[in-house]
């Protein structure tokens, strides 16, 4: 393989093989659950689904605009995620892979960003806010998809990553519980995550126009 061969094949800056880097994966109680969900024989296919229904539930709760319900569709979205973070560990450092587990790692992530979000723009009685958050994070997720399509390698750069967008969510959601002006702050986080999202999705193309740049450059 020639030098430029090898060059053509790097991802872009900021991309890894096919994981999301994510801290609490090498954290031992987080090992620790994992192997119980792998004991259990749950698969990673079941907890990539149950990411739906915890987001379902959160969303529902959000609709009810009380501080309780807030409060609830908090810790829906802190499950949604460890529903994200333990499929993966439960397929990889479990070795319960299976030919579908592609799919079923994208999907219902899809599915899950456009509950909670688009549940959170007619919360706080910003719809269009909502639909833009979940147009957009979905727009980033296809960019990261398609630069990997391309062997890139998934990039998972912010400023508005899954995890971001999550964290902004949730702390929408309590201080609106504990700040309850109408609208206020929850609409504040969606305005964050549609532009946080916008520019993230800039940032991932801009990245891939430089690889492919590259790839073609004399």
């Amino acid at each position: 393989m020639t030098e430029g061969d090898q060059n053509s094949r790097q991802p872009a800056r900021g991309a890894t093989s096919d994981r999301r880097p994510i801290a609490a994966r090498s954290t031992g109680w987080a090992r620790a659950f994992a192997g119980r969900l792998v004991r259990s024989r749950i698969s990673p296919n079941q907890i990539s689904v149950a990411s739906i229904g915890f987001a379902a539930i959160g969303a529902g709760a959000m609709l009810t605009n009380h501080p309780a319900g807030l409060i609830a569709a908090a810790l829906m979205i802190q499950a949604r995620l460890l529903c994200n973070l333990f499929d993966g560990m439960v397929a990889v450092e479990g070795g319960r892979q299976s030919s579908l587990g592609v799919l079923y790692n994208e999907f219902p992530d899809r599915i899950a960003d456009s509950l909670l979000l688009v549940a959170a723009g007619y919360a706080c009685g910003m719809p269009g806010w909502g639909w833009s958050a979940a147009l957009f994070a979905a727009l980033t997720a296809y960019v990261r998809a398609f630069g990997a399509s391309l062997g890139n390698g998934h990039d998972f750069r912010g400023p508005m990553a899954k995890q971001h967008r999550m964290a902004v969510l949730t702390a929408g959601c309590v201080l609106q519980a504990l700040l309850p002006v109408r609208g206020g702050i929850l609409g504040i986080a969606l305005i964050v995550i549609s532009i946080g999202a916008a520019i993230t999705c800039g940032t991932r193309t801009h990245a891939l126009v430089r690889v492919l740049r590259q790839r073609t450059a004399p």
